[in-house]
């Protein structure tokens, strides 16, 4: 009677025990080669959503340091050509500078260019208007680097996760079954070792998720402010003033 007590109790022993080891160090140990590409993955990702979340956020913050500066005072000066030259001074990417530097190269081009075919098709209007355009469209594209990256690895981590989880119950279930102990203890610790490669898919889209709806917000206010620069200076280079101004 007491060996048939002791047998229970020594069994709840080692299930106890068990359960101690099992883990996230268990569940590295057990990786075959689908759950080793699942857990690379799943690194990976979170490594490029840091890198672009790093890099949007210093680029914004540096455009958005720099805009009104930079746009005030080629409106606050005088004199176009030293308006043209302040531009130029401006690191290589700062991209109200470039808008505007594109505009002015377009105007004297087809300043220069009075009498040719280009001015015939083309009035200095629309030769600027197109200038603009192709700048703007360039320093969105510019803008929005990496926001790719972002949504990717927001809608596809927690899929990556889920065949990791799907892919360690299959293999805990099978060696449950073979081990023939069906008991809860013996079920709970490699079920929940699989589970947690769920939580690291969430752990990677979560952040990159978030990252992404913030920078899509940020970057939707410098386009509107990109978009009222180059009216203003349509206008300036076109006609010779501001309107409004």
């Amino acid at each position: 009677m007491l060996l048939q007590q002791a047998a229970p109790a020594a069994a709840g022993g080692n299930n106890a025990a068990a359960l101690q080891q099992m883990g996230f160090a268990q569940l590295i140990h057990g990786f075959d080669a689908v759950g080793w590409i699942v857990f690379l993955t799943l690194m990976i990702f979170s490594l490029l959503s840091i890198y672009w979340i790093v890099m949007n956020f210093i680029k914004n913050a540096r455009i958005r340091g720099s805009a009104d500066r930079v746009v005030n005072t080629f409106w606050e000066t005088p004199n176009a050509q030293d308006a043209v030259r302040y531009m130029e001074e401006q690191p290589r990417n700062e991209p109200f500078s470039k808008i505007a530097l594109d505009a002015a190269q377009a105007a004297a081009h087809h300043q220069r260019s009075e009498g040719s075919r280009l001015a015939e098709s083309l009035n200095r209007s629309e030769f600027v208007d197109r200038a603009l355009r192709q700048a703007v469209t360039r320093e969105s594209m510019y803008l929005e680097s990496g926001l790719t990256v972002l949504a990717t690895v927001g809608a596809t981590a927690p899929f990556v996760g889920l065949l990791g989880t799907v892919w360690g119950i299959y293999h805990a279930l099978i060696a449950i079954g073979a081990s023939g102990d069906a008991s809860i203890s013996a079920v709970a610790g490699p079920v929940g070792e699989a589970l947690i490669m769920t939580a690291i898919g969430l752990f990677v889209a979560i952040p990159a998720v978030l990252a992404y709806n913030f920078f899509s917000r940020l970057n939707r206010t410098t386009n509107a402010k990109f978009d009222s620069f180059a009216h203003d200076l349509h206008d300036f280079f076109a006609t010779g003033s501001r309107v409004g101004g």
